[in-house]
């Protein structure tokens, strides 16, 4: 059974920084490509950046290149999300997922919210 736990959220001011991280089970982690998305209040969730199995990072969000890094782990089946320069409009649920076969398969989320 897949199973999808993000962790790493909580409150933090404009300019700060945070990591998220996901840890996947019951499937096998390192064949399968690994995504981040994030949905904000009142807005349609969104693919924040993905990477391959091969350490290929891509970042779909204009928003967040050059601030958030995406990065893997397949001996610990984790995958990162380094956020830096942290701005409001980043405040959202972000969620880890992958898509395996025909199935997409996600976490529960984890809340990130930049305030003052």
């Amino acid at each position: 059974q897949v199973q999808l736990v993000e962790s790493g959220g909580g409150l933090v001011q404009p300019g700060g920084s945070l990591r998220l991280s996901c840890e996947g089970s019951g499937y096998s982690f390192s064949r399968y490509a690994m995504n981040w998305y994030r949905q904000g209040p009142g807005m349609e969730r969104e693919l924040v950046a993905s990477i391959t199995t091969a350490g290929r990072s891509t970042y779909d969000a204009d928003s967040v290149k050059g601030r958030f890094t995406i990065s893997r782990d397949n001996a610990k089946n984790m995958v990162y999300l380094q956020m830096n320069s942290l701005k409001p409009e980043d405040t959202a649920v972000y969620y880890c997922n992958v898509l395996k076969g025909s199935e997409d398969y996600w976490g529960k989320g984890t809340l990130v919210t930049v305030s003052s």
